[in-house]
């Protein structure tokens, strides 16, 4: 199977490195050349590593590298495709023109996979004339080391199509999940819902930064406390997960607490920008 993933940054980096590392031929591209390098790099400090801790030899690097190939055209990396992963930003109409792009040029029997992790995958493989090969691959971050893979299908979407992402992202490694296409679908509802709990505790001042998420480790058994994991997810993610939600579930818990709104206007987005809930 022939991979390509159109997207290198936080996650498309993490998807093109697991891929490879499972023996699938992979291409990476990014419109941004500069992004494409940083990926490359990151992916590079990855795999090394892996190797220093032991979780992987250097020959399995080697052939890892050797199936990644990064590409700057889109086009030339989506050629002879099975699976097109796409992880661009997340915004629909962004998606929705890329995957009625995507329809026009690989075949007809090439599987379109979104890594949204809260938009409608019907509302995106409706932009295609090929629904029935649309479907949800959401990934987590980091992806090298996150177990979890939502599986999104939607009414059009084929049964076998499920299948065969179920099968790719088994042998990445990964535990998959069936979720029927709903806003925030399982994962970024429940996690928003606490995380956006947390942020009106801290406007409270109910407990720091430190006990809430100490709270969730240590009570809850969380590896992660939410305020944290916002951090590493973006702010400014986090803001746009909370407010489509709550445009499109119409419920108070989704509503974004005005600490977030803050935040993300100073341009404090976590650990991308060295300064969120944490200093980084």
């Amino acid at each position: 199977m022939r991979i390509a993933v159109i997207g290198a940054g936080t996650m498309g980096h993490g998807i093109a490195q697991v891929a490879a590392m499972a023996g699938y031929d992979t291409r990476l591209t990014d419109a941004n050349a500069d992004v494409l390098a940083t990926a490359c790099d990151r992916i590079q400090s990855n795999l090394a590593g892996a190797v220093a801790r032991g979780k992987m030899t250097q020959a399995q690097l080697e052939a890892a590298t050797a199936t990644l190939v990064p590409v700057t055209d889109l086009q030339t990396a989506i050629d002879d495709a099975d699976l097109v992963i796409e992880a661009v930003v997340e915004d629909l109409a962004v998606k929705r023109a890329l995957f009625q792009q995507l329809d026009g040029v690989v075949s007809d029997e090439t599987i379109l996979a979104t890594n949204t992790s809260s938009l409608s995958v019907s509302r995106i493989a409706e932009a295609t004339k090929r629904p029935a090969r649309v479907v949800g691959m959401h990934f987590f971050n980091p992806v090298h080391i996150m177990k979890l893979v939502e599986v999104v299908t939607h009414p059009g979407c084929d049964a076998s199509v499920v299948g065969e992402v179920r099968a790719c992202a088994e042998r990445m490694g990964k535990t998959t999940i069936l979720v029927r296409d709903t806003a925030g679908f399982a994962s970024s509802r429940l996690g928003i819902v606490l995380g956006l709990e947390a942020m009106r505790m801290l406007e409270e001042g109910v407990a720091s930064v430190v006990d809430i998420d100490t709270a969730m480790e240590l009570g809850y058994g969380h590896p992660m406390g939410p305020l944290r994991l916002s951090d590493l997810v973006g702010l400014d993610v986090r803001l746009k997960i909370a407010e489509y939600l709550h445009r499109e579930l119409r419920e108070p818990k989704f509503e974004p607490p005005r600490i977030l709104r803050e935040k993300v206007q100073r341009g404090e987005l976590g650990k991308k920008t060295g300064r969120g809930f944490y200093e980084w």
